[in-house]
């Protein structure tokens, strides 16, 4: 046995152009605790637990000179909208449900440099202790780490209006999206998007590749998406949009704005963040503009949710409740593309829905080692659908690994592209139906690359483990899953089930363990062989 301590996880991961922070992607480094008399209350509101590289703002900041834009009013021009495709009727199956929350209201934490539990503590208005609690930590003095998640307490009475603004399968990119032809569609309008390109990591797409990489990745629904962006920005119907609408074309306070591809994922992440943050703890907690907070409405929808916690970034109280209106976002949604529920499919996770069988993603006979439990799928918004595998020829390095990652069922490619390999488990090369496979960080074999459309069998080679995909600091495998366009979450109610290895609920992204029998394998950012190594016998 040997151990070799490391820092595996991705620090940020460009994707197609986009970078982002990744769950499990910093570190943790202790942090000594202090009195918390010794540490001097500061102004500033507690800032998003989560961003993009980069982004200096939060969801509480104002935007440019300080100013919260009104919701737009402008009624588009469209062109004639043809009716939606029939859609197969659905068997009538109980969806699974959302889980009732154990406690009051919270969110999450991400510790930095040079806080401490006292600090926090002082910072969200609670007590160290029951910081303690919530995060089950040993006691009031037990060291955090640095990109350490924790749950923090929220206060607030405000309660979100419940009014349902989507099915949730107009939100995720899955089943009703099969027949929906975004090029047509786009074209058809003939607004700014239809001529408008950008070079991205040296490839130039158009406004509707844009669109449909970011549905792709992200799996948030193209419609949706088109929608804010008439609304904010006028683009799909307007050839001519103002000055205005073309600096800010998804709303005024999206930090990415100088670029389609980069505003559209910052928005998609933030659709994706409401749905699965709800999806995960029964509630959601939105953050408006003018600092205001609020909370989701019992019974509502987390597609609905979803929508909110985009136009909140956006919107201060009073704008936010127009927005929510029937004549706010909405309007220009069926203007676009009339009544949303003509669209829906449901359920779109049945409750007694049960994953497929699944092999480890690696060669008979080798083992990877376990390093990242549950965390996010794409980008740090979505639900906890993915877990990390560390082969044992790189320790801590970026050079490519020898060892495989395998398929680990059988399927068709869908997608393939440096560092991003996706696997359709039905067969039907439709990426928005029924069980696909991520994986990501993963170099294709350079002299028989896996191609889409191509079928591959239970243990063929996929790629190899990298840091291509993104900005890794040590080459691992990402492995996730998604059923009908959602992501899936890796310890939730349908567990992860690699040859028998049962992946555990988890309080926090990147911490947990995975169970086979009475065999336990913890998260750990290391190689320990009785810690963390699993052999795929």
């Amino acid at each position: 046995m040997y151990r070799v301590s490391l820092n595996i996880k991705v620090a940020a991961c460009i994707v197609g152009g986009l970078l982002f922070c990744v769950a499990g992607c910093s570190h943790p480094r202790p942090v000594s605790e202090e009195p918390a008399s010794q540490i001097q209350q500061t102004e500033t509101a507690p800032t998003e637990t989560v961003k993009f590289e980069g982004d200096t703002s939060s969801e509480g900041a104002t935007s440019s000179g300080g100013a919260v834009v009104s919701a737009p009013t402008a009624t588009p021009t469209l062109a004639p909208l043809t009716s939606a495709p029939p859609l197969p009727p659905t068997p009538t199956v109980e969806a699974m449900p959302i889980p009732v929350p154990e406690s009051g209201p919270f969110s999450y934490h991400t510790v930095a440099e040079g806080q401490t539990l006292g600090y926090i503590a002082l910072l969200y208005h609670t007590e160290i202790e029951n910081l303690v609690k919530m995060n089950n930590l040993d006691e009031p003095a037990a060291l955090i780490q640095i990109g350490q998640v924790l749950r923090v307490p929220i206060q607030t009475d405000i309660v979100a209006p419940d009014n349902v603004l989507l099915p949730d399968s107009e939100v995720v990119y899955g089943p009703s999206y099969v027949n929906f032809n975004l090029v047509d569609f786009i074209k058809a309008q003939g607004g700014y998007l239809s001529t408008y390109h950008e070079v991205i990591e040296g490839e130039e797409l158009s406004g509707a590749e844009i669109i449909e990489r970011a549905s792709r990745q992200f799996s948030v629904g193209p419609r949706l998406l088109l929608a804010l962006l008439e609304h904010y920005g006028g683009w799909v119907a307007n050839p001519t949009p103002t000055q205005e609408q073309l600096s800010m074309p998804l709303g005024p306070r999206n930090p990415r704005r100088d670029s389609l591809h980069l505003s559209i994922s910052f928005t998609a992440n933030r659709i994706n963040a409401g749905y699965y943050g709800y999806k995960r703890d029964g509630f959601w907690v939105f953050h408006l503009a003018d600092y205001n907070q609020a909370i989701t409405a019992e019974g509502i929808n987390a597609g609905t949710v979803g929508v909110q916690n985009i136009l909140a970034i956006h919107s201060d109280f009073d704008t936010w409740q127009q927005e929510l209106n029937p004549d706010g976002l909405m309007a220009t949604y069926r203007a676009l593309f009339g009544d949303p529920f003509a669209y829906e499919i449901k359920p779109l996770v049945p409750i007694n829905l049960t994953q497929p069988p699944l092999g480890l993603p690696w060669a008979k006979g080798q083992g990877f080692y376990y390093t990242s439990g549950p965390h996010a799928g794409f980008v740090d918004g979505s639900a906890w659908a993915a877990i990390d595998f560390g082969p044992p020829d790189v320790l801590g390095n970026c050079f490519y690994s020898s060892q495989a990652s395998t398929a680990a069922a059988s399927g068709v490619v869908v997608v393939a592209r440096p560092g991003e390999v996706q696997i359709d488990l039905d067969g039907d090369g439709n990426i928005q139906t029924g069980w696909v496979l991520l994986y990501l960080h993963v170099a294709l074999d350079i002299d028989t690359p896996v191609q889409v459309g191509q079928q591959v069998s239970q243990g063929d080679i996929i790629g190899y483990a990298s840091c291509e995909g993104g900005l890794s600091n040590s080459s691992h495998l990402h492995f996730a899953r998604r059923y009908n366009g959602e992501w899936i979450e890796a310890g939730g109610p349908v567990p992860m089930n690699l040859s028998g290895w049962i992946v555990q609920p988890n309080l926090t992204p990147y911490e947990g363990t995975m169970v086979n029998g009475d065999q336990i394998r913890t998260a750990c950012e290391c190689w320990d062989d009785e810690q963390n190594l699993i052999i795929n016998n």
